[in-house]
């Protein structure tokens, strides 16, 4: 499962921005993760709870995580048609060109967080 390598990942980032900032805790933190990203927000909110135990000095112990699904949308290059892919590479549902361009739905992110 490498949710847990990459919310570790997530929480060094904003631990090391927050004690720039001179935050001691993490309270929240806010994610966008696209339904391809190959991200499961099941599972990153598991680690998060994981991590939340490990590391009471990093994160409150009310610490929440909230996760912003970013729907996929793709775009056909040769007939303009828009849909909704669900990989990266597809076949357009009108023209049955494998010529979509990915409009959203990959992106895996660090919205905001807040601290105290």
């Amino acid at each position: 499962m490498h949710e847990m390598a990459l919310m570790g990942d997530i929480i060094q980032l904003v631990s090391n921005d927050a004690n720039e900032k001179g935050l001691k805790q993490i309270s929240k933190i806010e994610l966008i993760v696209g339904t391809i990203s190959q991200a499961m927000p099941d599972a990153l909110e598991m680690a998060f709870s994981v991590y939340k135990e490990q590391y009471p000095d990093v994160l409150h112990a009310d610490a929440i995580l909230e996760i912003e699904i970013e729907e996929a949308l793709a775009r056909c290059i040769l007939c303009e048609t828009e849909y909704v892919p669900d990989q990266k590479i597809t076949i357009c549902p009108e023209c049955s060109m494998p010529t979509g361009n990915l409009l959203s739905g990959e992106t895996f992110q660090v919205k905001s967080y807040e601290g105290k």
